[in-house]
């Protein structure tokens, strides 16, 4: 085996000590490290405890039956589990896949199926597409809605057209909420060349921002002016 190439681990759940040998010697003729364990309570607290690629896991188990091993790993592990039952049962079939089970075989069956089906698991959960969840950064404050991850700011649930510069500015100050913030601190945070806004301008920019987001100066809702210091966002 390359040294660049990791090397799979399978945990064998079976309290039939034969069987465990069997299958740990022919997943280890195909590359798999394995561990046994024979009973339920054993089982769990190796998958809780080490890294597994798979499980292979009896439903007839001493000290905890497979089904409660089987609960007991999905609440912290989406590793891949083969459940494996001595009787060719339809109602153990149907609680091992209504579980979430990955595949299901019935004893007697043939090490080298069970190897097969073990492979295709595996190799199935590592071609998966990585799917990205992207967590929406949103911050409400009266009928103003900032969505950070689209770069958005919406009015009472409508879009709100912002400069890129208004932007930046409404987000340093809406991230520093209830700070006051110079002038100076405020060109600093929002990473801008001295060429392109100047402390003389930033509140026009200020001025135009409020306009966009119904912020009356006289009364301000969002943006407040502290005279001879800065400004703050309201909370």
């Amino acid at each position: 085996m390359e040294a660049n190439i990791k090397q799979r681990r399978a945990l064998v759940v079976d309290d039939e000590r034969k069987i465990v040998e069997v299958l740990s010697r022919y997943l280890q003729d195909e590359g798999f490290e394995v561990v046994g364990a024979f009973d339920g309570a054993e089982a769990v607290r190796l998958a809780l405890t080490e890294p597994f690629d798979v499980i292979l896991l009896d439903l007839n188990l001493p000290k905890m039956s497979g089904v409660e091993v089987f609960k007991a790993v999905r609440k912290v592990s989406e590793v891949p589990i083969l459940m494996v039952t001595s009787r060719d049962e339809a109602v153990d079939r149907i609680v091992g896949l209504e579980l979430g089970a990955d595949d299901y075989i019935a004893k007697p069956f043939s090490p080298r199926e069970v190897v097969a089906r073990v492979k295709n698991i595996v190799n199935r959960v590592e071609h998966k597409p990585t799917v990205v969840r992207v967590v929406h950064d949103v911050q409400r404050v009266g009928d103003l809605e900032i969505d950070r991850t689209g770069h958005e700011v919406y009015l009472k649930g409508r879009p709100v057209k912002l400069t890129p510069m208004e932007y930046r500015i409404l987000d340093v100050l809406s991230r520093n909420a209830g700070i006051v913030l110079t002038r100076a601190q405020l060109l600093d945070n929002i990473n801008v060349d001295s060429t392109e806004v100047f402390d003389r301008t930033l509140d026009k920019h200020i001025a135009n921002l409020r306009q966009k987001i119904a912020d009356d100066p006289n009364g301000p809702r969002y943006i407040l002016t502290v005279h001879g210091v800065g400004y703050k966002f309201m909370q």
